[in-house]
């Protein structure tokens, strides 16, 4: 397929999976699952991250891409982990080329990600978020919630046991919004 007719392509089908990717689940006081599973994914930074290295912190997980229309949210997703880190919140970004909008390397999405938004929060290295190699919590939040995400930039809020307590498609705005709101109930 040459490039033109791709991107003609991506503009005929890019609102509608924008539209499905905006769903999001009702947040309740009250976690939707149990405690996650004990998983491991490997680091941007190298080394493992784990769901060990988060015991007792609200976790927002964001599946993120480097090339997509929603790439401006890491600049969001940072200010809301600047703003509430000191009281719990880590925001962790998985990259990942599922929907084929990511870069080619780990290197350049590091690079991306820091000179142009930025970016101090923990990512993992390029991951697999959606069928059966999916990696980290994602099969466990497929299987138990029937949450797997429809596009880039979906977001799972994890409460300071693991629980899953709400969870937004790529439309959600980090900040400001109903995921600012339910981070700031589990924080204060």
């Amino acid at each position: 397929m040459t490039h033109p007719t791709r991107r003609r392509l991506l503009a005929l089908t890019l609102p509608l999976i924008g539209a499905l990717a905006m769903t999001a689940s009702p947040l309740s006081a009250e976690a939707l699952t149990g405690p996650a599973p004990a998983w491991a994914m490997p680091s941007i930074e190298g080394g493992q991250i784990s769901s060990g290295d988060f015991k007792g912190k609200v976790v927002l997980l964001v599946n993120s891409a480097s090339l997509c229309g929603y790439t401006p949210q890491y600049g969001d997703l940072q200010a809301l982990q600047d703003k509430w880190a000191a009281r719990g919140l880590v925001v962790l970004a998985v990259p990942s080329d599922d929907f084929h909008q990511e870069k080619t390397s780990n290197g350049e999405v590091k690079d991306f990600c820091e000179l142009t938004f930025g970016l101090t929060l923990p990512m993992t290295e390029i991951s697999k978020v959606t069928g059966p190699e999916a990696a980290g919590p994602y099969p466990w939040l497929a299987k138990t919630l029937g949450f797997v995400p429809r596009w880039n930039f979906n977001k799972v809020l994890f409460d300071g046991e693991g629980r899953v307590v709400g969870t937004w498609g790529s439309g959600a705005a980090p900040l400001g919004g109903e995921i600012e709101a339910a981070v700031s109930a589990l924080l204060s």
